[in-house]
């Protein structure tokens, strides 16, 4: 049995992929986390083969709580769980130390196979992020997108900002300071080379790093 944690803070959304993998015969769902503390508490106290980590949850998430996780654990296979879909967020999760990438929207069809080819030791990307994985090992160029050169906490901090967050919404859902957040968003913004949100927002839609809400479904 492939032993599991599922880690979301959307309850409705555990209980369906409790039910999916409960289906599938070889999962042992050993506990739930809602979030980062919660994550930390089940890896150190239980016998986990595989961490299933929604990338957005209260608190400690996303790129720090992986790394966290990996240096406590090292040897726990982490597939990360997310709604988005961009690139950026899968090369940052896998060299973070997840094992694995799945959208939420894929989820349904890919996550049995997804966790079991995890949980033997391999990966699972799609073939977009194995060759971002592949640029980010090369020489850098002048012609890399401005984004890549983003620490995560700022590039975590930008898509928020793309979002419609504000610095103080930021700050709040980080445990950050809102000093500390206007410095992430005035060092983003001078890498970026962008004046203004209006500048971040068209940046982002630029390089495909957020959904068009213009574009036709």
């Amino acid at each position: 049995m492939i032993r599991v944690v599922i880690a979301d803070d959307h309850q409705i959304l555990r209980e369906g992929l409790k039910q999916l993998l409960q289906g599938a015969g070889d999962f042992d769902v050993v506990a739930e986390a809602a979030d980062g503390l919660q994550v930390l508490d089940k890896i150190r106290t239980l016998d986990v083969d595989v961490l299933l980590l929604d990338m957005s949850m209260p608190g400690k998430s996303g790129i720090e709580l992986i790394r966290q996780v990996k240096v406590e654990r090292p040897k726990l296979r982490v597939l990360v769980l997310s709604m988005h879909e961009e690139h950026q967020y899968a090369v940052r999760a896998i060299r973070a130390g997840a094992s694995g990438y799945l959208t939420k929207e894929s989820a349904s069809s890919q996550l049995v196979a997804a966790i079991r080819r995890v949980a033997r030791g391999g990966a699972f990307i799609s073939a977009e992020v194995a060759e971002h994985l592949a640029q980010d090992a090369m020489p850098h160029s002048a012609d890399r997108p401005l984004h890549t050169a983003l620490s995560d906490r700022e590039y975590q901090v930008f898509a928020r900002l793309v979002s419609g967050d504000s610095v103080s919404e930021i700050a709040l859902a980080l445990h950050l300071s809102a000093k500390t957040i206007s410095t992430h968003k005035a060092r983003l913004m001078e890498k970026l080379r962008v004046a203004n949100n209006a500048d971040l927002v068209h940046y982002a839609l630029k390089h495909r790093l957020v959904a068009d809400p213009n574009a036709p479904d």
